[in-house]
This record gives structure tokens, sequence and C-alpha cells, in this order.
């Protein structure tokens, strides 16, 4: 095993990470998948991280491999030291580039739109790159370490699993609306911007996302949570398109405030009764907040949307 002049053990940093991953994942290939690498060198890795601690770190329990009890005290350790190198990564980064730099983003459509546009030129000696992703996407981008923040979203009746080794940076509450065409809002009685009781709608043509975005799921959960099953008229991957649609008489539609395009036909919007709340969020690697120009496009982004 790895010593140093003291004779005191080794690890390996890049090792560590991946036991840290594979404690996330649960399985070699899955591990390898997320981090493009194949099963056969994670598996090469995991064993030279054996041989540097001394001691089994994971064992076959039927096909699967589990943790030992020293694997689990490393991989304990191992959020600790990975979260102290991004940072001192970040710090050096920070170094060379004179307090700026350049911070990668990965986005959702909206949030792209309303929350990345307006900061482009407002961050002080920060340079920003991007890429539109939905929230999936963007989470594994992100992994991928090809981004430093993903801005992603999840429904509050959607709630979205925290990834390993991240840390979340609250930036809004986007409110789903009940979008109405002017003429169905009034055969309903409801004026612009009066909440709505989904219930009342149990009989309407629905327009929805895509079934490949979240939004989708919710739309059926909300649905669901007052007891009918939406019946879907229309399926689309913009809701530039849904709202057009909705403008047009062909159905109603749940969207997220945020979501919403700049310039629509009339449409009647409408709180719910029991509200449904998009939480929009930053995602970065642990440690990496602590960057200068990171943590002010973190700021940025939070204090546009109070602005």
């Amino acid at each position: 095993m790895p010593l140093d002049r003291k004779g005191q053990l080794m690890l390996e940093v890049r090792r560590l990470r991946l036991l840290h991953e594979l404690a996330h994942y649960g399985t070699v290939s899955a591990t390898a998948e997320a981090l493009r690498l194949t099963g056969p060198a994670v598996s090469q890795q995991l064993a030279a991280l054996e041989r540097e601690a001394g001691t089994a770190l994971l064992e076959k329990r039927g096909r699967t491999l589990v943790l030992t009890a020293a694997g689990q005290l490393l991989v304990s350790h191992a959020d600790i030291i990975l979260a102290d190198v991004a940072a001192a990564e970040s710090a050096l980064a920070s170094l060379r580039a004179n307090g700026s730099g350049t911070v990668r983003l990965a986005a959702f459509p909206s949030a792209a739109r309303n929350l990345v546009a307006p900061i482009w030129t407002a961050v002080p000696g920060v340079t920003l790159r991007l890429v539109e992703q939905e929230p999936d996407s963007a989470t594994a981008t992100l992994m991928h370490r090809e981004v430093d923040i993903a801005v992603v979203h999840s429904y509050t009746l959607l709630p979205r699993e925290m990834p390993v080794n991240c840390e979340e940076h609250a930036i809004a509450d986007d409110p789903v609306l009940l979008a109405l065409s002017p003429e169905t809002a009034r055969e309903r009685g409801l004026a612009q911007g009066q909440k709505a009781s989904l219930a009342r709608f149990a009989d309407s043509p629905w327009l929805v996302p895509s079934k490949e975005y979240s939004c989708h799921e919710m739309i059926q959960r909300a649905c669901g949570a007052v007891s009918f099953v939406p019946d879907v008229v229309a399926e689309a991957t913009d809701f530039a398109v849904i709202v057009a649609l909705v403008a047009a008489g062909a159905g109603v539609a749940l969207v997220p405030r945020m979501a919403l395009p700049q310039a629509h036909a009339p449409v009647s919007l409408h709180p719910l009764t029991k509200p449904v709340v998009r939480k929009i969020y930053a995602l970065t690697r642990t440690g990496v907040a602590r960057r200068p120009d990171v943590r002010a496009v973190l700021g940025a982004l939070s204090a546009g949307v109070d602005n």
C-alpha cells in the first residue's frame, strides 16, 4: 500500500471519489455510466483503493457490492475530503484569474430566458457560458464536471432527489397557474387572477407538456389529487404552443408563471386553490460555491428574482 515518507498511509483522491460515487449509485455499472468510464476501469480503481486502505471496503452480497464498515467509514470522511479538494481547486482557479473567471451554467429554458439572460453582462469580471438543458440532463452535466452551476427545478408534488456530493442554493418559488381562454373564464365566472379549483375542470380538454418533461407528471398528480384523470387532447414540447392553444380555445392547461412566453395571445391566468409551486434552485458540486466568481453568479441569479 502507498506510504508517505513517515510510513503513513496515503489514499488517492480520485479513487476516494469513485468510492463516494459508488455509495450513491449503488452498482459499478451505474457508477461507470455516470462518470463516463468503463465498468472494468471502475472495478480496477476500487481494487487499488482497497490495497491503499489495507482492508476490504466492499463485499459481495449476491450479485451486488455493498460497503463494509471500513468502506462506510471512508465514505463519511470522503464527504469532507472532496469538499475541501473542491474548495482548494476553486481558490486556485480564482487566484489564477485574478479574482475573475468563466462560470459555466446549464439551465432549463424558462430559467435561461428569465434568470440567466438578464445577468449575462451584469456580474463584474465574470464571463458566462450557457447550455440549455432540462433538469435531469443539467444535473448529469454538472456531475460530469462540464458545468459549474446547474439551474434546475422540482415541483411540490414531484420532489427531485438531491444528487451526491452537491450543494443546493434556493433561487425562487414559481407558482403554477391555471390557464384558460377568456371565453372559458367568463363561462366559469372567473375574473383574471381569481383563484380556481382544478376539480371544476375535470370535464375539460387538457393541453399538457410531452411525457419526457417532469411537468407532464406534475399535471397528472395535480389532477389526481382532486380525483380525476385529465382528458389530454394535445401534447407539446414548448409552453408557448400550449398557451397559444389555450388562447384558441382548444383546452385548459397548467403553466408555471416563469414559463409563460413574454408575448402571447390573451389568456386568463388563475392561481390554484390548492397551490402547486415549481421550486427553482441551483446545484453546485460541494465546495465549488466557495469560488468568488461562482458565488457572485449565484447571488446575481437570486437578486434578479428579487428585483
